[in-house]
């Protein structure tokens, strides 16, 4: 989780590591700190808390120097405080440490360096590793690190300073991601590229057990051994003030805004006309292969999962595959049976999730073929996947996903239409149909976001309740799904989604006048048993908010005592979410938008803050 930045130049480097962590808060906001090298030694600054204390203390007290590293912190060893803040310093308080991911040896290490005379100061892993660099330091800082590396066993990304080095910063690392930022008399490190696209466009991505020495001048990156390691800059797509508000009150508010353009980025080049077949690169997929599987695994964490639960309903209906889908850190505790010629889709956003990447090898070990369904180009999960098929949805800052989860659910359509083509599985009217309503999507999205308001009265009626079920039956279960993890995500509202099938095997128990229902209910096969369940609430005091198309005209009367009591639930209409019309299969993407909005304007109603949840962060790369 964590972020990581770092700098080396001639400015300030706390400034940079500042800026950066702005950036990078998303990732952890539990505590930070900054260490930077001046000519009178190290010097490190820490705070409890989000970034803004931060300011606050770099505003009372600067801290020159023009070497620095910095830390945004999420915490896992040790509860957040400045005793276990990042940076961590070695014994003689040279050498200063940032760390993001997990140590699975370190109490061992702990152990041994204590025996040995060092004393710790935190309950972190992190600290082992500035006593180790310590232990290995004759003058080569990056032979230090190196040889404090071959200790560790577990996640890391590290970067690392020392007062008796004050040309040079090491970087490397092992299952946690790390870039290094490329600029003019001046470089970088950081968590991810983000962070520093203010700075620079060009960033080297390292690699597993790389190690990078940076200097003012240059990067050399190599092994562990210090082999040399070639590596084209990669050149970030993305315009530098895409990482911005750009006049939104917050980030997600922003990103729901932005996912008309991203549909239309996601579908160019893939689809252009409802003549011309579906185009995928870089798939790694050849006909023969498409043709010949005959099992699909989807496997994700969080919100990616429900957009892979989508995947699964498609890739039957569609492509006639068998397919499941398993959240990534059960699917390798189930140890699932792999048939010869079986697919497995991996969905993640960041292409850093520590359990959906180990969920990958395993596939990957069984025999299986991998596509990644991935945001962050060249991300772990995309280098190590057969395939990678790019949602193109921009960078995402807000920890609650909203524009990346639609990208997701957008390009598994695609996929499927085109394994639906290229299998001939799928009536050709059909897939004219779907891609029709696939093209007509941006405009529809860009139809729901004026309704936002009507949004708005709906949560202003809802916002103090306690709890809340949400609703739907097939492919729109996952969307029920996902619009309950919203609302808890960043509104702390008890929030939980079933089958509505499922509703007199239990859930039904919870119905009364301060759940509210949200329920999806549009026109397609699962119709009429919706309305059978939106009329078991209302006889129960149920509120409901109703997700229909437009012009429907039952839904929300359904239910509905006309001649009771009119201060009553039973007597009063449903509130309704509309929607425009469209394929039943596409219909996931139109409902996403709308229960967003609603998840954003109850947590503001409620006062949360929204773009920083509690105990969460963006990229979990510690299982």
């Amino acid at each position: 989780m964590c972020g990581i930045v770092g700098y080396i130049g001639d400015r300030e480097a706390s400034s940079i590591c500042f800026s950066g962590l702005r950036r990078l808060e998303y990732r952890g906001y539990d505590s930070a700190g900054i260490a930077v090298v001046t000519g009178k030694g190290l010097t490190t600054r820490k705070v409890v808390g989000n970034l803004n204390n931060m300011e606050t203390s770099l505003d009372e007290a600067p801290l020159p120097g023009p070497l620095g590293i910095g830390h945004t912190r999420w915490a896992t060893h040790g509860k957040p405080s400045i005793e276990n803040s990042h940076p961590h310093l070695s014994q003689n308080n040279k050498i200063a440490v940032v760390h993001n991911g997990i140590l699975d040896n370190y109490q061992e290490l702990r152990k041994s360096l204590t025996a040995e005379g060092y004393a710790f100061r935190s309950q972190t892993d992190t600290e082992v590793v500035a006593h180790l660099v310590e232990k290995y330091y004759k003058g080569d800082l990056r032979a230090a690190v190196c040889e404090a590396v071959r200790q560790l066993h577990g996640a890391f990304a590290i970067g690392c300073i020392c007062a008796d080095s004050p040309d040079e910063m090491i970087a490397v690392r092992r299952f946690s991601p790390l870039v290094v930022g490329i600029g003019d008399g001046e470089n970088y490190i950081a968590s991810d590229m983000g962070a520093i696209r203010a700075e620079t466009d060009r960033v080297y991505v390292i690699d597993d057990d790389e190690i990078c020495k940076i200097t003012r001048d240059g990067v050399e990156i190599t092994d562990l051994d210090c082999n040399p390691v070639e590596r084209e800059p990669y050149v970030i797509p993305w315009p530098a003030d895409a990482a911005q508000k750009g006049g939104y009150k917050k980030f997600m508010h922003k990103e729901i805004h932005e996912q008309p353009d991203a549909m239309r980025a996601c579908m160019a080049g893939r689809l252009n006309s409802v003549d011309d077949p579906i185009h995928f690169e870089n798939i790694g997929l050849t006909v023969d292969e498409i043709k010949g599987f005959e099992k699909v695994i989807f496997t994700a964490c969080g919100t990616a999962m429900h957009a892979g639960l989508v995947g699964r309903f498609l890739m039957d209906k569609l492509a006639r595959i068998p397919t499941e889908g398993d959240l990534a850190a059960e699917l390798q505790v189930r140890d699932p049976v792999i048939p010869k010629n079986t697919l497995c889709v991996v969905v993640s956003q960041s292409g850093e999730t520590a359990d959906t990447l180990e969920a990958l090898r395993a596939m990957k070990r069984k025999g299986a073929k991998v596509v990644s369904v991935i945001n962050v180009v060249d991300s772990s999960i995309a280098r190590e996947s057969d395939g990678v098929a790019y949602i193109q949805a921009g960078p995402e800052i807000s920890v609650a996903s909203t524009k990346a989860y639609s990208m997701q659910v957008l390009t598994i359509e695609l996929l499927c239409l085109y394994f639906a083509e290229v299998r001939g599985s799928c009536p050709p009217d059909e897939i004219r149909k779907l891609k029709a309503a696939l093209l007509k999507l941006p405009k529809q999205a860009e139809e729901v976001l004026t309704r936002e308001p009507d949004v708005i009265e709906v949560a202003k009626k809802y916002y103090e309740k306690p709890n809340a079920l949400y609703l739907a039956r097939g492919v729109n279960l996952p969307s029920a799904m996902e619009g309950a993890l919203k609302l808890k995500e960043i509104s702390y509202i008890h929030a939980e989604a079933y089958s509505a099938g499922e509703m007199k095997h239990g859930p039904i128990a919870l119905v009364e006048p301060n759940m509210f229902v949200t329920a999806i209910a549009c026109e397609g096969p699962t119709y009429d048993e919706m309305v059978g369940n939106i009329m078991e609430i209302k006889a129960r005091s149920g509120p409901v908010i109703a997700v229909s198309y437009d012009g429907d005209e039952k839904i929300p009367q359904t239910g509905v005592d006309p001649g009771g009591d009119p201060t009553d639930i039973t007597s009063q209409p449903n509130d309704m979410i509309w929607v425009p019309r469209t394929e039943e299969l596409t219909s996931p993407l139109i409902i996403a938008i709308p229960l967003q909005l609603l998840a954003y304007h109850i947590a503001d109603l409620r006062g949360e803050d929204i773009d920083q949840p509690r105990n969460l962060a963006k990229t979990v790369t510690v299982k």
